[in-house]
């Protein structure tokens, strides 16, 4: 992972307003030095819009952005220590590879000698040694996203500034490009500012995730703590799936339990809680035992997927069904037989 030795990005109590729209409601968070932050949500939730705040080409209603201690509510975008690589790759056609590359530093006047150097450097970083003379029309789709990153990274930004790169890739691709991202992040150890609807891309590169929803941000950790502790309903379901359960504290022999499903369902520690409660129980974290599982059920979908088996077991208590994984080769259910299932100790949430 890299070395965090200070805050490099902070905004403070952002907001912003298109018209009658709230797009982002104040939000606070920092990007450290050398830190791979990914902000994550759904479509529509003020992300890019927080993304083009940071980058100039949009200002704050209200709030600050500050970069290296700097606040830049007068600072355009190219006065900004930032480069900006977006979905669409905007190679220029006309230009070889090693030109497009080259083109900020031709920009601002760096001399050709060093230029050509520095060019052949990050040409090699990303893995494209000898692709100079060529043309962005001959390369492939992760060859042409590797020349954007290049050219991104070669002015030596103090924060490269990623709007879903990867998205526009196949599966296959998409997750070669993902390791390869994560290890031009490593040799360069620069900070990037990762903006994303991909909790699997999101889980994969980052240091810290934000994870962001109708304008403000919900949680901000590590991708384990994101996906292991959620801070709210909505975390839990947006990262990874869940079985989310109503269910409530009850007395059981002097002491507070979470019960779910009725009176013949499962128990969860309460962990302070109180009321009427919501509980996260990831599919992995129920399992299928013999005889002495914690509820029953039939099971009424199977789907193989390789690694996993998925399962959507019908069981009789005061919620319809569940949603459990069993990884690698035990999931030899089948569909209409009936299954003892438990719960992972310590796995629920409660909300």
């Amino acid at each position: 992972m890299a070395v965090h030795d200070g805050t490099l990005i902070k905004l403070d109590d952002v907001r912003k307003q298109f018209g009658d729209v709230v797009a982002v409601e104040g939000i606070d968070f920092d990007v450290r030095q050398g830190e791979f932050f990914t902000l994550v949500g759904p479509s529509g939730c003020g992300k890019t819009t927080t993304l083009r705040m940071i980058s100039g080409f949009e200002q704050p209603t209200e709030g600050q952005v500050r970069i290296d201690g700097r606040g830049m509510t007068a600072i355009p975008p190219e006065g900004r220590d930032t480069n900006l690589v977006f979905q669409h790759l905007s190679l220029f056609p006309h230009m070889t590879v090693g030109e497009n590359v080259g083109y900020g530093l031709k920009k601002t006047g760096v001399e050709a000698a060093e230029r050509d150097e520095r060019i052949r450097e990050y040409l090699e970083l990303v893995g494209l040694e000898g692709f100079n003379d060529r043309n962005p029309s001959e390369l492939s789709g992760g060859q042409q996203q590797r020349v954007a990153l290049a050219r991104a990274l070669v002015n030596e930004p103090a924060v490269l500034l990623l709007d879903e790169p990867l998205s526009s890739l196949d599966r296959k691709l998409r997750k070669r490009m993902q390791v390869e991202l994560r290890q031009i992040h490593e040799k360069t150890q620069g900070s990037f500012f990762y903006v994303t609807h991909d909790q699997e891309v999101a889980m994969t590169l980052s240091d810290r995730i934000a994870v962001m929803n109708e304008g403000r941000i919900e949680q901000i950790g590590p991708p384990e703590e994101i996906y292991r502790d959620p801070a709210s309903e909505f975390v839990a379901g947006f990262i990874g799936d869940t079985n989310l359960f109503d269910a409530e504290v009850v007395d059981r022999d002097g002491s507070d339990v979470v019960r779910v499903g009725g009176p013949d369902g499962f128990v969860v520690p309460s962990n302070g809680a109180s009321g009427g409660v919501t509980v996260s129980v990831r599919p992995e974290d129920f399992t299928l035992v013999g005889d002495d599982g914690d509820f029953i059920g039939e099971v009424k979908e199977r789907y193989f997927q390789g690694d996993q088996t998925n399962f959507v077991v019908d069981v009789d208590l005061d919620i319809d069904e569940v949603q459990v994984v069993v990884q690698g080769r035990e999931g030899g259910v089948d569909t209409g037989e009936t299954v003892s299932v438990a719960v992972v100790e310590g796995a629920p949430v409660v909300f």
